[in-house]
């Protein structure tokens, strides 16, 4: 029977009784309590004559800021308690949608709270642009709300001032000259709708919109092509052969986490439907999506404008078009000669392709363009009427700011969400012409370097102390509501305060940000569904599910809203995106329809491809090259003061904590510097000077890099001394980026190198880079052809033992008595096609398990604790099959050259945690059973009872237990780079989970918490387990569906059916241990052959000589 109870009414359900309104908004306990006398600074609590009992009541919610924010909630979600709310059970968790946006990644998100205390994030599976993905970032960003960096309260000139004195200086400045806004894309309707009001103020202001990773030359391409200045929407799922250039859509290209879902369901393969995608990647430095790619080809950045450009001539040729004159010389022949053969097959697949470039040219975007137009993409993989608002930027209107700046045009700069002393190129030199404004406000939540620069700083909220909406994309809204009051709030603090409540402070608009958001929906968005009849229910349910889709798009300008949510006049006018005229009603259906969209027969620019071409392969060639890119963990270096992404290996290269240049090894070789070779960590520091500015920076040979050109990422090299993780890490590489051809582009030709024969240590989770031919007991991988054409003992055979008697399949080999596992069996099956390796379950297991931080000493000594790790493997170029060609087979050079990675390499991700042995070899060593198997079938740790012997460690074939050398959350050493240790951060520790301590072991629980919480509410509803209701959480942050938990005692569960696939194998199973987690072989599309089985025969004869 369902329970339909009601937990919670928001202030539009109350009756008109204000009285009770205001005072349970205003009062969080039944009775007064001089939280001023105990709270207004660290000294008044010991001096304070507040009775025992008012000290013991206040003592119950903590005198931590966090704590005192987390019980008192955001009052416009619900009743504040101590008059407890029922859906508040102390020890049970709450989840709250929101959105995360903050410049640059965009994603739907569910967040968990434990007693009003954020502490997990999740993916949102009711929106429908980032689904339930996530990537690390988002992850980590609930760290953030705990950065002891953050500002407590607003700053003139470094000395702290009242808001009060504030505002009353920024209103003075406002009135007496020209005033710029900068911030990064705004993707909230009702935060550009605020901006609207304040330039209604404020005639005088300009407001400019600067993405420090910019991807303004999408828009101007479709402008060129479209009439549009929009960023296109495009669907991979819907793509059989896609063609990358140097376009990282798995990662960071615009929407990952979207494209990620997209991209996996092309790249789930089986018998029954083996159809399956084809991609082909060219680019310079390896990244995650050309890692997975079925064919990469290395090119140089100044070829990659040529390779679109020859791609483009190709196409046209084959379907009838024009083409244009270009240079399209190529030095990689394997390259040239692929250009060709991909271009036949994007016309074979008409309407069923996708090229897509990263590129930030316009000549390069409009020729892609021009290319999907020819294939008839447009309307199918490529949308540009449901179009991305994600990256709005625009660089002309940048650049054109910072000369305005420079010769004292500019009289207030306001800059929100970015940090363009930072970010910006070097030849713009932003710094210096900020230092010429007269006012310089700043809404930066840290003393960031543009924040240490500003006059007057304004911390904003953290985004989830903040309300707010999001339009990512043209058909999509998502609500953004606190799940925590500021914790930076007075008494104790001045405060935060949102950068929305402060422009409608200054624009005198008597309102505060929540109702003038609630005024915007009600009188825009409402109207742009049918479901709902009434506000209060749209808007509860709007809260509840976090996003909506609308069958309606209108061109938004801006005029006067005359009501607020409830119907009542507003105070002011507020600003609404509705323009008067653009829309009519259907009386039939309540569903607006668009007026003013163009019709397919509406004249369209007519794009000039000569003028395209001639600008996407104007760069020219030179000695070396550097290309300028986004890890996936760091990304544009907004969280990189985050310790959790800093911990986090890179998923190419497998390094923590720096940034380096990444040149091809060949390249490495000439050059006479440290090859790292054989799993050294040592790499040489050489000087990189690019156009005229040196910086010191180790290399990293890296397998994949285009011979001539070397990498760098951006993200790291902090200035600023407040940000204790991210200062002195690594070197910025963003005054790199330069304009070329009028937009930011991350490519620099005059460049030089040199060695200074400096060495730097490293600090890899992974220094063995090949899998030296142990593919049949670990990384088992068929081409498309040969799964189709074959039965599953070619490319997954059964491996069987010898025993007496002859030889048996491993699986009916038994050194025990199986146990019986009659309730729950639990299991987990990882698929190999569908793991990109972008490392977001890392963070997720780092979150949700209390992971300890140990930096960067300790993870070069191969100490990090990870409880999951994602092993990255190369190809090599001696395979057994070469070697036995050779004569080498199974000796020592055939070992030693293995080591060695292929210069251009395969790449495969295979994600590694405790396999749960069923025959676990670390139980059966463990002196005090500190490690044993429940009856459910998994492995357990009992940590009070471990006494460190480390013997589990050291028979466990997986490696994957974590020995805690160290009190990491107590000693001093480790205080910089864990959370646990800092006043807030420890806040965000899951406390269903046990923190460890020194000397103990540990590793993957397959969240046991979770497992408990599931069992337990099923318990209380009276019902069986449903399959999916426990994801664990490595499981819920992947994009892909990549990893499968559930139970194997359930023959309808999902985990069940994926271990029947004929694609399914367990890690060395020849070793009898037999793991419950299970892998599922990897397909690659193509046409090479990958498996030889003469090699097996071989090696049985050379075993079988070597022991006669």
């Amino acid at each position: 029977m369902g329970n339909h109870k009601k937990y919670w009414k928001s202030e539009l359900e109350l009756s008109s009784d204000s009285k009770l309104i205001d005072k349970l908004a205003n009062n969080e306990f039944v009775e007064d309590l001089p939280v001023g006398n105990l709270l207004a600074d660290d000294n008044s609590l010991e001096n304070s004559n507040a009775s025992r009992r008012d000290f013991l009541k206040y003592l119950g919610f903590s005198t931590a800021a966090a704590t005192i924010a987390s019980c008192e909630g955001p009052v416009n979600r619900s009743i504040p308690y101590v008059v407890k709310p029922e859906e508040i059970t102390p020890g049970v968790a709450n989840f709250y949608a929101t959105t995360f946006y903050d410049g640059h990644d965009y994603a739907s998100v569910l967040v968990k709270t434990r007693e009003g205390r954020p502490i997990k994030i999740e993916g949102n599976d009711l929106n429908g642009l980032s689904h339930s993905g996530t990537n690390a970032r988002v992850q980590a960003s609930v760290l953030g709300l705990y950065d002891g960096a953050r500002l407590r309260g607003p700053l003139i000139k470094g000395k702290e001032v009242t808001w009060k004195t504030t505002d009353e200086s920024i209103k003075a400045a406002l009135s007496k000259g020209n005033v710029s806004i900068l911030t990064s894309s705004i993707i909230s309707p009702s935060t550009k709708a605020v901006i609207a009001e304040f330039k209604a103020k404020y005639p005088n202001t300009k407001h400019i919109t600067y993405d420090a990773i910019s991807y303004n030359a999408l828009t101007i391409a479709n402008k060129n092509v479209f009439g549009k200045s929009v960023v296109s929407s495009y669907d991979f799922s819907k793509a059989k052969i896609v063609v990358g250039i140097a376009c990282d859509f798995l990662g960071n290209w615009l929407s990952g986490e979207e494209f990620s879902k997209q991209y996996a369901k092309n790249r789930k393969v089986s018998k029954e439907n083996s159809d399956m995608s084809q991609h082909f990647h060219f680019e310079t430095t390896l990244s995650l999506t050309g890692a997975n790619a079925d064919y990469r080809y290395m090119v140089s950045p100044s070829e990659l404008g040529k390779v679109t450009a020859a791609l483009f001539n190709e196409v046209a040729t084959a379907t009838s078009n024009a083409t244009v004159q270009a240079n399209t010389k190529i030095e990689n022949k394997e390259a040239t000669a692929a250009i060709k053969k991909i271009a036949q097959k994007l016309v074979n697949h008409k309407g069923k392709s996708l090229v897509v470039s990263g590129l930030n040219d316009v000549g390069i975007q409009t020729l892609v363009n021009g290319i999907n137009q020819m294939l008839e993409n447009y309307g199918k993989s490529v949308d540009v009427e449901n179009y991305l608002n994600l990256k709005q930027g625009n660089d002309f209107e940048f650049a054109t700011l910072v000369s305005e700046m420079a010769s004292g045009k500019v009289d207030v700069l306001i800059t929100y969400n970015c940090n363009p002393v930072y970010t910006a190129p070097a030849s713009l030199k932003f710094a210096e012409a900020y230092k010429k404004v007269k006012t310089k406000v700043s809404f930066a939540q840290v003393l960031d370097e543009t924040a240490q620069l500003a006059d007057i700083i304004c911390p904003d909220n953290h985004y989830l102390e903040s309300w707010g909406d999001a339009n990512p994309k043209r058909d999509t809204y998502s609500l953004q509501q606190p799940t925590i009051n500021p914790i930076f709030a007075q008494p104790r603090h001045e405060g935060t305060r949102q950068f929305q409540d402060s422009l409608l402070k200054w624009s005198d608009v008597k309102t505060d940000y929540l109702k003038y958001l609630q005024g915007y929906w009600n009188n825009h968005v409402f109207s742009l569904q049918g479901r709902f009849s009434d506000f209060p229910s749209f808007w509860s349910n709007a809260l509840h599910d976090g996003a909506i889709k609308v069958a309606v798009y209108n061109e938004p300008t801006f005029v006067p809203v005359t009501v607020d949510s409830t119907g009542m006049p507003m105070m002011t006018g507020v600003a609404s995106l509705i323009k008067a005229d653009s829309i009519l009603f259907s009386a039939e259906t309540n569903i607006q329809k668009v007026v003013g969209i163009k019709s397919s027969a509406e004249s369209l620019p007519t794009p000039d491809y000569k003028i395209a071409a001639k600008t996407a392969t104007s760069i020219n060639a030179t000695k070396l090259e550097l290309f300028v890119y986004e890890k996936v963990g760091i990304g544009n270096g907004n969280y990189t003061n985050n310790p959790w992404l800093m911990e986090l290996p890179d998923p190419i290269s497998k390094v923590t904590w720096d940034n380096y240049i990444t040149m091809s090894p060949i390249d490495v070789k000439e050059m006479g510097i440290n090859e790292m070779l054989r799993q050294d960590i040592n790499g040489t520091i050489v000087e990189l000077t690019v156009n005229g500015a040196t910086i010191k920076a180790p290399v990293y040979p890296q397998p994949g890099q285009a011979p001539g050109t070397i990498g760098l990422a951006v993200g790291y090299g902090r200035s600023a001394e407040t940000l204790k993780v991210a200062n002195g890490v690594g070197v910025n590489a963003f005054p790199f980026l330069g304009m070329i051809n009028g937009t930011i582009q991350p490519i620099a030709t005059n460049v030089s190198i040199n060695s200074t024969q400096e060495i730097h240590q490293f600090a890899a989770t992974q220094i063995q880079h090949t899998i030296m031919g142990r593919e049949e007991f670990l990384l088992r991988e068929v081409s498309l052809k040969e799964f189709k054409e074959n039965d599953k003992e070619y490319w997954n055979p059964a491996l069987q033992l010898a025993v007496s008697g002859g030889k048996k399949n491993v699986n009916d080999v038994d050194l025990w008595a199986a146990h019986p596992r009659p309730g729950h069996k639990w299991g987990m099956s990882i698929d190999m096609n569908l793991c990109f390796g972008c490392g977001a379950c890392v963070v997720a297991c780092t979150s949700e398990n209390n992971v300890a931080v140990v930096g960067k000493a300790e993870v070069a000594k191969t100490r990090d604790m990870h409880w999951l790790r994602i092993d990255r493997y190369y190809s090599s170029d001696v395979t057994k099959h070469s070697a036995q060609a050779d004569g080498l087979l199974e000796t020592k050079k055939m070992y030693i050259d293995m080591e060695n990675p292929s210069a251009n390499p395969k790449v495969t991700f295979q994600p590694m945690m405790c396999q749960h042995c069923n025959h676990a070899p670390c139980e059966t060593v463990c002196p005090v059973l500190a490690t044993s198997h429940s009856t459910e079938g998994l492995n357990m740790m009992t940590y009070n009872r471990c006494v460190g012997t480390r013997y589990c460690a050291n028979n466990c074939p997986f490696k994957v237990r974590r020995f805690n050398w160290f009190n990491y959350n107590g000693n001093d050493m480790f205080a910089d780079v864990n959370p646990a240790q800092q006043e807030l951060g420890r806040m965000v520790l899951n406390p269903d989970v046990v923190v460890r301590s020194r000397g103990v072991m540990e590793k993957c629980s397959m969240c046991q918490q979770k497992l408990q919480a599931g069992k337990l509410e099923a318990k209380k509803l009276g019902m069986p387990l449903k399959d999916g209701a426990i994801k664990t959480a490595c499981q819920s942050a992947c994009s892909t569906d990549a990893i499968i938990f559930g139970d194997l005692n359930d023959a309808e569960s999902i985990v069940s059916k994926e271990r029947k696939d004929e694609r399914t194998y367990f890690l060395l199973e020849d070793v009898g241990i037999k793991p419950t987690t299970s892998y599922k072989v990897k397909v690659r599309n193509q046409d090479e052959q990958v498996i030889f089985h003469e090699q097996s025969s071989k090696k049985e004869s050379v075993h079988e000589e070597k022991h006669s």
